[in-house]
């Protein structure tokens, strides 16, 4: 498949930003896809190949994390089947059901997470970790495969949604974006590989921004690690506001 420089460039420059943002707070999907859409794929190409390239940037900066030691592993490691799982349920489900459908709940619940986060001024600037009784535990792995399920099925704010649900858990927002990178992983990995199996994949544009993403994943989590929470606060409140008015644009004016 013939490429030119330019569409290489944009999707190199793109593919950077969005993982360095996606790798400290989620969200980074506000610039690459709509990069991949710019450059000429259809809608579903566009979101099947953002996966692919989304879940190349994922693995770079939930290793790092990992490295780090901010990742349970622990708590984690039961969920993940689960959230593969749901993800790609999603990703199926989506050829049957319009995306459209979830959209002004997303908006709903995008609007709650910022209130509650600007509302909170401390919140996750230390770890306060709450024992997880059994009704929680059942509730806290419930909402993962939901968001899971999201993903797959449609997918901006699955980072923020992620965060904010470490947060609730007790966990400093360090911690709640490596533990969200694990799992965010995994639920891309599981909507790509529905999505190579109805071949929705572009296999070049994804490689290349893909890629890109690496670089910008590896830059974003370092830069997280060293800037520590108040950075992360910070960033996490700009990027939520952000899907609020992506969301909100896309269901009052489109």
């Amino acid at each position: 498949m013939e490429i030119d420089i330019i569409t290489v460039a944009l999707l190199i420059l793109f593919g950077f930003l969005g993982a360095f943002l996606n790798s400290i707070v989620g969200g980074g999907g506000l610039i690459t896809l709509p990069a991949l859409l710019f450059v000429g794929l259809p809608p579903t190409t566009a979101i099947a190949t953002n996966k692919l390239a989304a879940s190349m940037g994922n693995l770079t900066s939930m290793l790092t994390f990992l490295r780090a030691g901010k990742i349970d592993i622990k708590l984690l490691g039961p969920i993940l089947p689960l959230v593969f799982g749901g993800s790609m349920l999603g990703a199926w489900t989506v050829h049957f059901i319009s995306p459209d459908l979830l959209k002004p709940l997303v908006l709903v619940m995008l609007v709650v997470v910022l209130i509650y986060t600007l509302y909170k001024k401390d919140w996750g600037s230390i770890e306060k970790r709450k024992e997880m009784t059994k009704k929680s535990s059942i509730l806290f792995f419930g909402a993962l495969v939901v968001i899971g399920f999201y993903d797959g099925f449609l997918g901006p704010g699955t980072g923020s949604f992620i965060i904010f649900l470490f947060l609730m858990m007790g966990f400093d927002f360090l911690q709640a974006s490596g533990n969200a990178k694990l799992l965010n992983f995994i639920s891309n990995l599981a909507a790509l590989i529905m999505f190579i199996i109805l071949g929705a994949v572009n296999f070049t544009y994804g490689f290349i921004m893909g890629f890109a993403m690496i670089i910008g994943a590896f830059c974003g989590a370092k830069f997280a690690l060293g800037r520590g929470t108040k950075y992360v606060r910070l960033l996490f409140i700009v990027v939520t506001s952000l899907l609020i008015a992506k969301n909100a644009y896309d269901f009052f004016v489109k």
